[in-house]
């Protein structure tokens, strides 16, 4: 199995033991939100009818066929299914999936509170680790001050330069929990920011979630 598949089947087996009303990190969204949002992502049928009415209508929508156990566990088993072969989500793989599921898996263990951390296969924490020194500077766009991801065994990667008047934020943690920061689930990482203090502000406000 690719990582993509793997980081799907145990998405797939936390959703199964969750109950559909179990909160999560994102803002709004129970088990069964987090659910729906998966099955619009993957399969294009679903997705055109969420363009029609929008995608947060669809979602909610969606939802609530899940509401109670038979309705949720039938949409788990849809997440489970991997997209059509001709889908543009099946083609590209571990690409844009694996950090997809690894952040909605903790977005799912971590709604309710802080967990430890996952203990990560290091070839699954390399493809997190490439993927997210890729996107980082996209999503660190707007930030004024420079930003150095360091992982706890020292491989460090610069993806942000300061701009004038402005120094740079080291984020430090494991790979996992950068990740997570960087999607802006700061609040709920174990990562540890060491710079200025107004730099520091200016991370936290840019990668913690409401």
């Amino acid at each position: 199995m690719t990582w993509h598949e793997t980081e799907r089947a145990w998405l797939s087996d936390a959703l199964r033991a969750a109950d559909p009303h179990d909160p999560t990190l994102c803002r709004g969204w129970q088990a069964r939100h987090l659910a729906a949002h998966l099955v619009l992502r993957e399969h294009p049928v679903a997705a055109a009818g969420a363009v029609r009415g929008g995608l947060a209508a669809a979602t909610e929508r969606l939802a609530d066929t899940a509401a109670d156990a038979d309705g949720y566990a039938s949409l788990v088993d849809r997440v489970a299914h991997p997209p059509a072969r001709w889908s543009p989500l099946a083609w590209a793989g571990d690409a844009v999936n694996v950090s997809e599921y690894f952040i909605h898996h903790e977005d799912l263990r971590r709604g309710d509170g802080p967990v430890p951390a996952r203990d990560l296969p290091d070839e699954l924490a390399e493809v997190l680790w490439a993927q997210l020194v890729r996107t980082a500077p996209l999503r660190l766009r707007r930030l004024p001050v420079g930003t150095v991801l360091v992982r706890d065994d020292g491989r460090r990667a610069a993806v942000r330069s300061p701009r004038s008047g402005h120094g740079s934020v080291v984020l430090r943690g494991g790979v996992g929990e950068l990740v997570l920061a960087v999607s802006g689930r700061l609040q709920a990482a174990d990562v540890r920011l060491v710079g200025a203090d107004d730099d520091v502000a200016a991370v936290r406000e840019l990668l913690t979630g409401p």
